[in-house]
């Protein structure tokens, strides 16, 4: 495998700040186009993630692409200096959507197709512009092991197929390339992450695979299990795929999908050095739109280079395994708790949210069957948003379940959760106590691990939502939502 790329520009839709290539609010269609030319060419991001999970993805990216930005792809080959990776639904979990990945798979050899014919115009030699597939929400390996197989079955292996004049159909429409295509795990859920080595060995053996890529969540684990128990989970998991990696003898590339908010990754521009020495482990890390949009494009260019810069990924120091999860379930226990009680007030200021991207509901994985019965919750963006729009980063919750013992444990395995915390806690309101259905002292406990001073600015835009909310005012709910999200420099 090449070196895989360090910075993938992905479509969530967490930004404050409308960008300036929108034709709206919300960014869809043909701005996606312009969005993946500009995260190459102007931010300097070596990967574009294309979403068809959850939402309308064009088929014809790599055309339009490549004819309207002809120049710059001469220079910077699509599918070898920049990377196009397409994410599809999983039909296993996403019944709805399980022929748009069957879709997805046929379009790829005519993305090839377009390629070719671009760069023998120009003399150049093609490679695949697409040879990578996300799965999300994956289970197991059989997931895997069904996208590649039908891959080399039926989308190549019907070139070999006769038709009544005794021609193939790759005689007839031409050949089906590239032959073979890599297939990158999403794994979102605990009981899964920490099963990631067994999943991808699965997968690997018997296959001429020599490095593979795995993409653990950041922000659904945090809204299944609480912000530090997403940290702590994603350590483990780590720490099992580089073992399963040297058992193997394969490398391993992890890919974190961290947001700009604190309690989605806390991955921004001004926190790059800080991540990149907190996760040593990890290969590749997601630029979403927060990083992108709300901040100068020289602050956010020069922060994709410092990712891209960084030492390859390697496992640097070992978690106590056994430990780690202990703290995560005296953490989930109290937030399983706190996410049931908010769950109302976060589905009604939801409906204030602003929308960034044209995005269907998130079917599937909301891992509160098990832990608090069935509930309703938004995606994670928007509960984030919610949360922090009343001023109640919802990083505090579930900490009042830390012992001693484990804010010790947590200070030596993985310190960068107190910086985290502190940048949560500047933009606590206390009046989102008025408000919030949860034992006081329970609910804010994370406060006494840190010392920080509260953002007034966003105490004030946090205070109009407040005000609002008890006055019914929907115009002003909406409006003090995006003042105190342009203050923070994400949405969610």
């Amino acid at each position: 495998m090449p070196d895989p790329p360090r910075v993938l520009s992905t479509q969530h839709p967490d930004n404050a700040t409308v960008p300036f290539f929108a034709e709206g609010d919300v960014i869809e269609g043909e701005d996606e186009i312009q969005e993946a030319y500009y995260a190459y060419s102007h931010l300097g991001a070596d990967e574009q993630m294309w979403d068809f999970e959850g939402k309308e993805g064009d088929e014809y990216a790599v055309k339009k692409l490549l004819s309207r930005f002809d120049q710059y792809f001469l220079g910077s080959k699509l599918g070898e200096d920049v990377r196009l990776t397409v994410r599809g639904p999983n039909p296993d979990i996403e019944e709805a959507e399980a022929k748009i990945l069957l879709e997805i798979l046929e379009s790829i050899p005519r993305s090839y197709d377009a390629a070719e014919l671009f760069y023998d115009e120009h003399g150049e030699r093609v490679v695949p512009p697409i040879f990578e597939v996300i799965i999300p929400m994956v289970t197991d390996a059989d997931q895997l092991n069904a996208v590649h197989d039908y891959y080399e079955q039926f989308v190549v292996g019907k070139g070999d197929e006769y038709l009544l004049d005794d021609r193939t159909v790759s005689e007839w429409v031409g050949e089906f390339r590239p032959n073979s295509i890599n297939v990158i795990p999403l794994i979102e859920e605990r009981e899964h992450m920490l099963a990631a080595d067994e999943i991808i060995r699965g997968y690997v053996e018997g296959r001429d695979i020599d490095a593979q890529r795995v993409f653990l969540a950041r922000s659904d684990p945090a809204l299944n299990y609480g912000s530090l128990s997403a940290d702590l989970i994603n350590k483990v998991t780590m720490q099992r795929l580089y073992d399963m990696a040297e058992e193997e003898g394969i490398e391993i590339y992890p890919m974190l999908g961290a947001g700009s908010a604190p309690f989605r990754g806390n991955l921004s521009p001004t926190t790059v050095e800080e991540t990149l020495d907190a996760w040593p482990e990890v290969e590749t890390f997601t630029v979403q739109s927060a990083f992108k949009y709300d901040y100068p494009i020289e602050t956010v260019q020069g922060a994709i280079e410092t990712l891209r810069s960084a030492p390859e990924s390697q496992l640097e120091e070992r978690i106590d395994e056994e430990r780690a999860l202990e703290v995560v379930d005296a953490v989930e226990e109290v937030y399983a708790e706190q996410v049931e009680q908010v769950a109302p007030l976060v589905n009604r200021i939801a409906e204030y949210t602003p929308k960034r991207r044209a995005r269907k509901l998130h079917v599937g994985l909301f891992g509160y069957s098990r832990e608090v019965g069935e509930m309703q919750l938004p995606r994670a963006i928007t509960y984030t948003a919610t949360l922090y729009s009343i001023g109640f980063p919802p990083t505090l919750m579930g900490l009042a379940g830390l012992s001693e013992e484990d804010i010790k444990f947590v200070e030596e395995a993985f310190p960068r959760f107190f910086e985290t915390l502190e940048d949560a806690a500047q933009y606590y309101n206390p009046r989102s106590q008025l408000v919030l259905p949860l034992d006081e002292d329970r609910a804010t406990a994370g406060l006494d691990l840190v010392d920080v001073d509260l953002d007034p600015r966003h105490r004030a835009a946090t205070d109009d939502v407040i005000d609002a909310l008890e006055r019914e005012d929907g115009d002003a709910i909406r409006a003090g939502i995006v003042r105190a999200a342009q203050v923070r420099q994400f949405l969610g």
